[in-house]
């Protein structure tokens, strides 16, 4: 890939995982005497939010592939940009190989883009092809929308994902999908990656492994700062068919703590 489509394409960045302080409620309760909350609304949030890693881990795959061509366990990285829409094949071989991330990846990402990531009209195609994280079968497809600037001159995209996760062991398969607008409020102008900052919107929705539906709405913009692995505000609310809804509170500033509300009851977690 040249120099100048290297700067250009600067970063299909990926977002810190919606709900992945949730998915940490199974493995705190084994370390803590605190009651958690149980029933169709957590099995919801854990399946969500392997469901947004696991998409949200696609395309910080594939922004290491753009940007260095070098991705840690691919056993090849190729990049057409003759085709159009230009092409790129993320193959991480047959056999499971684990990275410095400590996440299992075999099976290929399959990716087209029309042109830079910071270019209005781009349009970013990430397809998994039988493609496995830590033995998950992922399937489906994520695409993100440059449409351009806001009233306030910030570049936005539309962010899509549908898709499924399937058990290791073949034993359950949960549906995902989302729709949200992502706005680069910072950091634009600048080479620098980690002074980026984003705002997140939208909802989504899907079916858990047990056969709840469920709808999910962000309710206060999600701020996604690069340079912190936290989402660092926002507000969620996850309402399963027949449960109880979750209210989903990521506090303010960049630490792990977050707070869940259900049933009249607020459960303080935090990721470390």
């Amino acid at each position: 890939m040249s120099s100048h489509n290297l700067s250009t394409m600067r970063t299909i960045r990926s977002t810190t995982t919606i709900l992945a302080l949730l998915a940490l409620m199974a493995c705190r309760k084994e370390e803590t005497a605190t009651p958690q909350p149980t029933g169709p609304g957590y099995t919801v949030a854990i399946d969500h939010s392997l469901a947004e890693f696991f998409f949200n881990d696609a395309l910080k795959q594939t922004d290491i592939a753009l940007k260095d061509n070098d991705v840690p366990c691919a056993v090849t990285v190729t990049i057409d940009l003759q085709a159009q829409p230009h092409t790129l094949l993320i193959d991480f071989g047959s056999e499971n190989c684990m990275a410095a991330d400590g996440l299992l990846r075999r099976g290929r990402l399959f990716v087209t883009f029309t042109g830079a990531y910071d270019q209005p009209g781009t349009v970013i195609v990430i397809t998994p092809q039988d493609y496995h994280v830590n033995n998950h079968l992922v399937q489906g497809t994520k695409t993100v929308t440059n449409v351009g600037q806001d009233q306030n001159g910030h570049t936005c995209f539309n962010v899509s994902v549908n898709g499924t996760i399937t058990a290791p062991d073949g034993s359950w398969t949960s549906s995902h999908h989302a729709e949200r607008m992502r706005t680069w409020i910072a950091g634009e102008g600048t080479l620098d990656p980690f002074d980026d900052v984003y705002t997140i919107t939208g909802g989504g929705g899907g079916v858990s492994r047990d056969g709840t539906p469920y709808t999910l709405q962000i309710t206060s913009p999600l701020r996604v700062e690069v340079g912190c692995p936290w989402i660092v505000n926002g507000t969620v609310r996850i309402v399963p068919q027949g449960g109880f809804t979750y209210d989903v509170d990521f506090g303010n500033g960049c630490n792990s703590t977050v707070s869940v509300t259900v049933n009249g009851m607020t459960f303080t977690f935090s990721g470390g």
